[in-house]
C-alpha cells in the first residue's frame, strides 16, 4: 500500500481590480472604423458588457458621463490620434 498526500489547495493570484463606489471621469471608448461610441456605449449599458476606454480603463458603462469630467489621459490620447489622422471630430463621444 502506498500512501498518496492530498494535493494542496491553490488560490489563484489575479490582478483584477473591481471598482466600486461613484465614477470619477467620463472615459472615451475605443471603436473601429465606421463604429458608432454612442451606439456602443448604449448596447454595452444594454447588455451590461465591458468597455474599452482609450487609456485602458475597462468598465461597464451605468450613467451619464455628460455628468462627469473627461478622463485626462483619453483626452490626451484623443488629441494624439486627431493630430495623426484627419477628420476625427474635434470632441469625441464618450
Amino acid at each position: 500500500m502506498s500512501s498518496v498526500a492530498p494535493l494542496p489547495t491553490l488560490t489563484p493570484d489575479t490582478d483584477e481590480v473591481l471598482q466600486t463606489g461613484e465614477p470619477t471621469a467620463a472615459h472615451i471608448v475605443k471603436t473601429d472604423p465606421g463604429e458608432s461610441a454612442t451606439a456602443k456605449v448604449l448596447e454595452a449599458r444594454i447588455y451590461g458588457t465591458p468597455l474599452t476606454a482609450l487609456c485602458g480603463y475597462v468598465w461597464v458603462p451605468s450613467r451619464d458621463p455628460k455628468q462627469l469630467p473627461v478622463c485626462q489621459e483619453c483626452k490626451s490620447i484623443y488629441e494624439m490620434y486627431k493630430a495623426f489622422n484627419d477628420g476625427l471630430p474635434d470632441q469625441p463621444s464618450y
